[in-house]
């Protein structure tokens, strides 16, 4: 019997569009993919090269633009709709396999595991041997603007992989999440969020280090909300009170308080809002989900349009690929035009902003070409995992530090980058750390957990696993 793989996105779109059952909520599955789209799309504004070769970004240079972040900051967003598709899963997987039956636990967290680290490993080995190339050319130790391009750009480039190795951490959590909000409903949320505001208290008025407690509990917050949104208690009207206090909030944090405009990190800041995120970042979340709660009712109506839906469902499968190689298509597009002598206009001028759209285009079809090459690793052959008694019992112990290893080993390889032969130390949390041993790490998690269960190929006319659910946004 022959293993049947995932047909092509574009093949697919309008077979699934018509199978769409009508109380499907197509709004998630529009945040999902638009969050990241957000993303990319907020990256290629901003970021630019200097004419001495050192990566720039707009919100530095002219920081009267900080505020655009108060709604491209996004990420709030795919975390909330990743509790979501968490809940259905998890309500999917409880019909199929009893709550206590031993591998269940690994089952649930190999599958997205897996599912995100096969797109992201392959990003990093092509960039791992792009980093190994300048470095034995000699690239990375140029002087000048090649050099400072080339350093600069092994480091920026592998910076967006922080989101895989946090949602990976609250994919870790959702059983346990969802466990705490069917017993304490919203007062879970509530609790997560009035814990992150503690420790922002304590970070700055007594211990700095407790700040990084947040990492968890802002983005397991926004996940959390999930939770609700699935139950149907995100109400517009709750929507409206979460977009009063999460601005109101924000608003006064930083204007008030020791946080920054923006609400993405930018380089030379004494305080990041998302390195840990702060209670001002964790405010800007909940008002901006709360925007999506309040557009629910009337975008679920817009996506019920058969051609509205067939674009979103044409476009989702491409978002994850898209989001980790637009930073490779703009650092070969922004070198391309320094190579050829075109001077890139002053931020912010007229010709700044009139030359975003020809930029955009340019970058669009950069991007369209790599994600071609790639987005075979971010689909395939959907896998069952063997759930027995003795095996599920071994798989669920390892799989825990498996989740614990890929977590830290993704953060320290985001923040120290990929010249694994430049053995460049970075501080991260309590030492510093090089790429070879954030790799190692994250070696050690892959390893874990591809080792924790016993996979076997779902064949043709074996039962649909919780990834297949039909109201679970694809991919999350």
């Amino acid at each position: 019997m022959t293993t049947r793989s995932a047909p092509s996105p574009r093949g697919s779109a309008a077979r699934a569009a018509d199978a769409t059952p009508a109380d499907r909520d197509r709004w998630v599955d529009a945040l999902r993919a638009g969050s990241l789209l957000v993303v990319v799309v907020g990256h290629w504004l901003m970021v630019g090269l200097t004419p001495t070769g050192q990566i720039s970004n707009a919100l530095t240079v002219v920081p009267d633009l900080q505020p655009l972040t108060w709604l491209l900051q996004v990420m709030p967003l795919f975390f909330l709709v990743g509790g979501v598709a968490h809940a259905y899963a998890l309500d999917s997987l409880d019909r199929r396999v009893p709550p206590r039956t031993p591998g269940r636990y690994a089952a649930f967290f190999r599958a997205r595991a897996v599912r995100l680290l096969r797109p992201s490993l392959a990003f990093l080995a092509v960039w791992v041997v792009i980093g190994v190339v300048a470095h034995v050319t000699g690239l990375t130790a140029r002087p000048g603007i090649v050099g400072r391009f080339a350093r600069d750009a092994l480091v920026a480039v592998p910076q967006l992989l922080w989101f895989v190795g946090i949602y990976l951490g609250a994919c870790a959590f959702a059983p346990l999440m969802r466990a705490f909000h069917e017993r304490w409903g919203p007062y879970a949320a509530g609790l997560l969020i009035g814990s992150a505001v503690l420790v922002d208290v304590v970070r700055f008025t007594a211990v700095e280090f407790v700040g990084n407690l947040n990492f968890a509990l802002v983005w397991l917050a926004f996940h959390q909300l999930g939770f609700l949104w699935r139950d149907g208690r995100l109400t517009p009207r709750v929507g409206w009170l979460m977009v009063a206090v999460g601005y109101t909030g924000m608003f006064v944090a930083v204007t008030v308080g020791p946080y920054p405009t923006s609400m993405v990190g930018l380089p030379g800041e004494p305080v990041s809002n998302m390195a840990p995120p702060t209670a001002a970042l964790l405010a800007q979340g909940l008002g901006i989900c709360g925007l999506a709660v309040i557009a629910r009712p009337v975008m679920n109506r817009v996506l019920g349009r058969p051609r509205v839906w067939r674009a979103v469902l044409s476009a989702a499968p491409f978002a994850m690929t898209a989001f980790l190689w637009h930073l490779t298509a703009l650092m070969l597009v922004l070198l391309t035009l320094w190579t050829v002598g075109v001077d890139q206009p002053a931020v912010a001028s007229w010709g700044w902003w009139l030359s975003r759209p020809l930029l955009f285009a340019v970058l669009l079809a950069v991007t369209a070409v790599i994600v071609a090459a790639f987005v075979r690793f971010d689909r395939g052959p959907r896998t069952a995992t063997q759930v027995g008694p003795s095996a599920g019992r071994r798989s669920d112990v390892a799989a825990a530090p498996s989740a614990l290893l890929i977590f830290f080993g993704i953060l320290m390889v985001s923040i120290v980058g990929v010249d694994v032969l430049g053995n460049r130390p970075v501080f991260f949390l309590v030492g510093e750390v090089t790429p070879i041993v954030g790799f190692a790490v994250l070696g050690a998690g892959v390893g874990l957990v591809l080792g924790a269960t016993a996979p076997k190929r779902r064949v043709a006319g074996s039962g649909p696993s919780e990834d297949q659910h039909p109201s679970v946004p694809a991919g999350s």
